[in-house]
Protein backbone atom coordinates (compact mmCIF):
# COMPACT_ATOMS: atom_id res chain seq x y z
CA UNK A 1 0.00 0.00 0.00
CA UNK A 2 1.47 3.55 -0.62
CA UNK A 3 1.72 6.18 1.70
CA UNK A 4 -0.92 8.78 -0.01
CA UNK A 5 -3.56 5.81 -0.27
CA UNK A 6 -2.56 4.65 3.93
CA UNK A 7 -2.91 8.42 4.80
CA UNK A 8 -6.25 9.14 3.23
CA UNK A 9 -7.79 5.60 4.51
CA UNK A 10 -6.65 6.97 8.23
CA UNK A 11 -7.75 10.62 7.94
CA UNK A 12 -4.56 12.38 7.80
CA UNK A 13 -2.66 14.31 5.57
CA UNK A 14 0.78 12.56 4.22
CA UNK A 15 2.11 14.97 6.08
CA UNK A 16 0.76 13.78 8.93
CA UNK A 17 1.71 10.31 8.66
CA UNK A 18 5.46 11.00 7.95
CA UNK A 19 5.17 12.68 11.25
CA UNK A 20 4.94 9.27 12.99
CA UNK A 21 6.72 7.08 10.72
CA UNK A 22 9.62 8.40 8.45
CA UNK A 23 8.60 6.42 5.67
CA UNK A 24 6.55 3.33 4.46
CA UNK A 25 9.28 0.80 5.33
CA UNK A 26 8.93 2.44 9.37
CA UNK A 27 5.46 1.79 9.44
CA UNK A 28 5.56 -1.87 8.29
CA UNK A 29 8.52 -2.38 11.06
CA UNK A 30 6.46 -0.84 13.78
CA UNK A 31 3.52 -3.07 12.35
CA UNK A 32 5.65 -6.15 12.61
CA UNK A 33 7.26 -5.25 15.68
CA UNK A 34 3.96 -5.08 17.41
CA UNK A 35 2.59 -8.42 15.85
CA UNK A 36 5.74 -10.04 17.25
CA UNK A 37 5.20 -8.17 20.56
CA UNK A 38 1.93 -9.26 21.03
CA UNK A 39 1.67 -12.95 19.18
CA UNK A 40 5.09 -13.84 21.00
CA UNK A 41 6.31 -11.87 23.65
CA UNK A 42 3.10 -10.81 25.66
CA UNK A 43 1.83 -14.94 25.30
CA UNK A 44 4.73 -16.48 26.37
CA UNK A 45 5.00 -13.79 29.82
CA UNK A 46 0.99 -14.83 30.49
CA UNK A 47 1.93 -18.38 30.17
CA UNK A 48 5.21 -17.83 31.66
CA UNK A 49 3.83 -15.87 34.46
CA UNK A 50 1.93 -18.84 36.33
CA UNK A 51 3.86 -20.91 38.82
CA UNK A 52 3.20 -24.43 37.07
CA UNK A 53 4.48 -27.09 35.81
CA UNK A 54 5.25 -27.66 32.15
CA UNK A 55 2.34 -29.19 30.99
CA UNK A 56 -0.08 -27.38 32.34
CA UNK A 57 1.98 -23.76 30.26
CA UNK A 58 1.36 -26.36 27.17
CA UNK A 59 -2.42 -26.51 28.05
CA UNK A 60 -2.84 -22.78 28.92
CA UNK A 61 -0.99 -22.13 25.76
CA UNK A 62 -4.24 -23.37 24.17
CA UNK A 63 -6.17 -22.11 26.03
CA UNK A 64 -5.46 -18.61 24.74
CA UNK A 65 -5.35 -19.61 21.50
CA UNK A 66 -8.72 -18.73 20.62
CA UNK A 67 -8.28 -15.15 21.46
CA UNK A 68 -5.60 -14.63 18.77
CA UNK A 69 -5.91 -12.92 15.80
CA UNK A 70 -5.29 -15.76 13.43
CA UNK A 71 -6.33 -14.08 10.38
CA UNK A 72 -3.15 -11.37 10.94
CA UNK A 73 -1.45 -14.30 11.19
CA UNK A 74 -2.54 -16.17 7.67
CA UNK A 75 -1.89 -12.31 5.90
CA UNK A 76 1.49 -12.04 7.32
CA UNK A 77 2.24 -15.75 6.43
CA UNK A 78 1.46 -14.41 2.91
CA UNK A 79 3.16 -11.26 2.49
CA UNK A 80 6.12 -13.46 3.18
CA UNK A 81 5.85 -15.04 0.60
CA UNK A 82 6.21 -11.73 -1.35
CA UNK A 83 8.49 -9.99 0.42
CA UNK A 84 12.05 -11.27 1.89
CA UNK A 85 12.08 -8.85 5.08
CA UNK A 86 8.59 -9.74 6.21
CA UNK A 87 9.93 -13.78 5.47
CA UNK A 88 13.41 -13.21 7.39
CA UNK A 89 11.04 -11.76 10.28
CA UNK A 90 8.08 -14.58 10.34
CA UNK A 91 11.07 -17.19 10.16
CA UNK A 92 12.62 -15.65 13.66
CA UNK A 93 9.02 -15.64 15.55
CA UNK A 94 8.60 -19.05 14.03
CA UNK A 95 12.19 -20.58 15.57
CA UNK A 96 11.65 -17.98 18.87
CA UNK A 97 7.62 -20.02 19.31
CA UNK A 98 9.31 -23.11 18.41
CA UNK A 99 12.58 -22.74 20.76
CA UNK A 100 9.88 -21.80 23.74
CA UNK A 101 7.62 -25.14 22.99
CA UNK A 102 10.81 -26.94 22.97
CA UNK A 103 11.99 -25.89 26.38
CA UNK A 104 8.52 -26.76 27.46
CA UNK A 105 8.62 -30.18 26.08
CA UNK A 106 11.89 -30.83 27.16
CA UNK A 107 11.23 -30.35 30.74
CA UNK A 108 8.83 -33.52 30.39
CA UNK A 109 10.26 -35.42 27.41
CA UNK A 110 13.31 -37.27 27.76
CA UNK A 111 14.06 -38.08 24.16
CA UNK A 112 15.30 -35.08 21.86
CA UNK A 113 13.26 -36.76 18.93
CA UNK A 114 9.91 -36.50 20.83
CA UNK A 115 10.78 -32.96 21.86
CA UNK A 116 11.00 -31.73 18.45
CA UNK A 117 8.22 -34.25 17.07
CA UNK A 118 5.57 -32.89 19.99
CA UNK A 119 7.09 -28.92 19.64
CA UNK A 120 6.42 -29.10 15.88
CA UNK A 121 2.65 -30.98 15.78
CA UNK A 122 1.81 -28.19 18.66
CA UNK A 123 2.68 -25.37 16.98
CA UNK A 124 1.17 -26.93 13.38
CA UNK A 125 -2.03 -27.75 15.77
CA UNK A 126 -1.70 -23.74 17.12
CA UNK A 127 -1.10 -22.03 13.74
CA UNK A 128 -3.07 -24.82 11.39
CA UNK A 129 -6.09 -25.87 13.25
CA UNK A 130 -7.96 -22.43 12.36
CA UNK A 131 -7.85 -22.76 8.85
CA UNK A 132 -8.91 -26.10 8.69
CA UNK A 133 -12.79 -26.40 7.95
CA UNK A 134 -13.27 -30.66 8.11
CA UNK A 135 -16.02 -31.56 10.57
CA UNK A 136 -15.51 -33.92 13.37
CA UNK A 137 -17.90 -36.30 13.18
CA UNK A 138 -20.25 -35.72 16.37
CA UNK A 139 -17.28 -34.38 18.17
CA UNK A 140 -16.96 -29.86 17.93
CA UNK A 141 -14.01 -28.61 16.96
CA UNK A 142 -12.68 -27.67 20.36
CA UNK A 143 -13.40 -31.38 21.81
CA UNK A 144 -11.18 -32.38 18.75
CA UNK A 145 -8.56 -29.89 19.69
CA UNK A 146 -8.70 -30.99 23.68
CA UNK A 147 -8.15 -34.26 22.34
CA UNK A 148 -4.97 -33.60 20.03
CA UNK A 149 -3.59 -31.39 23.04
CA UNK A 150 -4.47 -34.32 25.42
CA UNK A 151 -2.22 -36.80 23.22
CA UNK A 152 0.65 -34.10 22.43
CA UNK A 153 0.94 -33.92 26.68
CA UNK A 154 0.61 -37.49 27.46
CA UNK A 155 3.14 -39.60 29.14
CA UNK A 156 3.90 -41.85 26.43
CA UNK A 157 2.95 -42.23 22.91
CA UNK A 158 2.57 -45.82 22.43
Amino acid sequence: MRVEALAVRLGVSKGGFYWHFTDRQALLEEMLDSWERAMVDDVIARVESRPTDPRAKVQHLFDLAPSADFAVELALRDWSRRDSDVAERLRRVDNRRMAWLRSLFGQFCGDENDVEARSLLAYSLLIGSYFIAAQHGAKTRSQMLQLAVDRLLSESWD
